[in-house]
């Protein structure tokens, strides 16, 4: 079993204003001191502007890993602090970015989360970083971190072991969803849903359709 550490808890500290059609977003989020509950949609005091794209009970939580946070610090020369790229959770010991796909974390002592799928950067997260082309530059650098449903509610807190259990066989990453599958792992990720074996997000299964469809016999 794999184990990591909680190291950051993190939530909106402010809406901004963005040009979009929903006014703001709460992008800029910080991290905070003592335990936090954890329900359905999220964390306690934390909010989605835009829910159709940042949350609902399949992405309720993001998570992003120390190791990814430390690639960014050498490429842009700043400090990305926890929270900094909109995360919930910031880890340690664990690759957000190579999550599998369905893999299932336990935080604590009561919260368990399942991974559901990569993160899509958007013009809000470019804007509020201010870095050139960032969109593109963090998607081809694909460590684009991992979200995830509440599978049990409870508390957690900065310094909380995290344990990963029950990785599914089909062994897809969120990041390998996020680069564009080839067929086989399409397949592999399908016979796993057709199977009973993980519940695809949406999304996924289009991805994994897509990939399917990409490189079938004519």
């Amino acid at each position: 079993m794999t184990t990591g550490t909680l190291l950051a808890v993190c939530r909106v500290h402010e809406l901004l204003p963005t040009k979009d059609s929903t006014g703001v977003t709460a992008i800029d989020k910080r991290a905070v001191e003592g335990p936090v509950n954890v329900h359905a949609l999220g964390l306690t005091g934390d909010v989605q502007a835009s829910r159709k794209h940042h949350g609902g009970p399949l992405k309720a939580i993001y998570a992003y890993g120390q190791q990814d946070a430390d690639f960014w610090e050498q490429q842009l020369g700043r400090d990305i602090r926890p929270g900094l790229f909109g995360e919930n959770l910031r880890v340690g010991g664990i690759d957000a970015s190579d999550a599998v796909i369905g893999e299932r974390w336990s935080i604590g002592a009561q919260v368990v989360l399942e991974v559901t799928m990569p993160r899509t950067p958007c013009v809000n997260f470019a804007r509020f970083l201010g870095e050139r082309s960032w969109v593109r530059r963090f998607s081809e650098a694909n460590r684009v971190g991992a979200y995830l449903s509440v599978v049990t509610r409870g508390s957690i807190m900065a310094g909380d072991t995290i344990r990963v259990h029950d990785v599914p066989a089909h062994g897809i990453t969120a990041a390998q969803v996020y680069a564009g599958l080839g067929a086989d792992q399409a397949q592999a990720l399908l016979s796993a849903a057709e199977d009973g074996r993980i519940t695809l997000a949406p999304q996924v299964r289009r991805s994994a359709v897509q990939g399917r469809r990409a490189i079938a016999p004519a």
